[in-house]
């Protein structure tokens, strides 16, 4: 069962919670939170037109059709192996509070038909591996060292990244150039209960894990045509913050998704994955990771 906060009550009778003023994740600060918002540091998996175009070219090459797809496999069980790093007491995750995040993962996919197994936790105290940045040679030694299973199999990692990154993760169609890089990152503050709030109910890695299940952003491609390539996304011109009720930013689309784990909102605001995009990690997961 989905863990309810206070926060999440407000969001779903129509408060926005946007924050004003100084607004700090991880060791950053930000004029305010829209500031955070639009520096694209929500999450690091920002793609441009031209990117998603390629993307789209290699998915063609590779026969996947999400169009004209054949029957896939609908859901399974994702084996997770999860390495908390950290520097001494700092970001030195307990058990408990690994079994809470992997709780909020499993009860955000539920609908999909996919779940994830815990298969191990370890932890690293080392503090170059606890503070490296996205892209780094530092990330790749970790991953090349740490990292567990095959394509199918999920690999986490809870660092201290800096500059108010809160997350990012590798595509399933890159899996085969490049099978080390593998997995997801995530701050290790926005676990539940952690202190990257308003992101701290868990849902940074459910996020994660829509990119590594091949999902884009919400508000990929804004209003035009073809977006975040599902259909029952409304189009959104940007990513949204806070949780606001009735925001629409695309004329004629209906209103933005901001309860959609793909868009950026807060964690209390962020509720659901659609049926779509249910299909397309299907046919993602199907195409570049099951038996890989």
């Amino acid at each position: 069962m989905r863990l309810v906060s206070l926060g999440m009550i407000l969001s779903l009778v129509g408060c926005a919670t946007e924050a004003e003023g100084p607004f700090q994740v991880g060791d950053e600060v930000y004029q305010d939170q829209a500031v955070f918002v639009e520096s694209g540091n929500r999450c690091a998996m920002e793609l441009t037109d031209q990117q998603v175009d390629d993307i789209d070219l290699r998915l063609k090459e590779d026969g996947v059709d999400f169009a004209h797809r054949s029957a896939v496999p609908t859901g399974g069980v994702v084996n997770v192996y999860f390495h908390v790093l950290h520097k001494n007491n700092q970001g030195n995750l307990t058990q408990q509070e690994v079994d809470d995040q992997m709780a909020v993962l499993n009860a955000a996919y539920a609908g999909t038909g996919w779940s994830f197994n815990l298969v191990s936790t370890d932890w690293t105290n080392r503090r170059q591996a606890f503070n490296m940045s996205y892209g780094s040679a530092t990330e790749g030694r970790v991953k090349s060292h740490l990292r567990q299973g095959t394509g199918d199999d999920l690999n986490i990692y809870t660092a201290n990244p800096g500059g108010g990154l809160l997350g990012w993760a590798t595509f399933p169609w890159d899996y085969q150039a490049n099978p080390t890089d593998d997995g997801v990152v995530i701050l290790y503050s926005s676990i539940p209960g952690g202190s990257a709030a308003p992101y701290d109910e868990g849902d940074t890695l459910v996020h994660e894990v829509g990119h590594w299940m091949g999902l884009y952003h919400t508000f990929q491609g804004g209003c035009g045509s073809p977006g975040d390539e599902v259909a029952d996304t409304p189009p959104e011109a940007s990513a949204a913050f806070g949780c606001p009720q009735g925001r629409d930013t695309c004329n004629g689309g209906g209103n933005d998704p901001i309860e959609n784990f793909m868009d950026y909102s807060e964690d209390a605001c962020m509720l659901e994955f659609t049926s779509d995009q249910d299909a397309r990690i299907d046919l993602m997961f199907a195409s570049y990771r099951f038996g890989n």
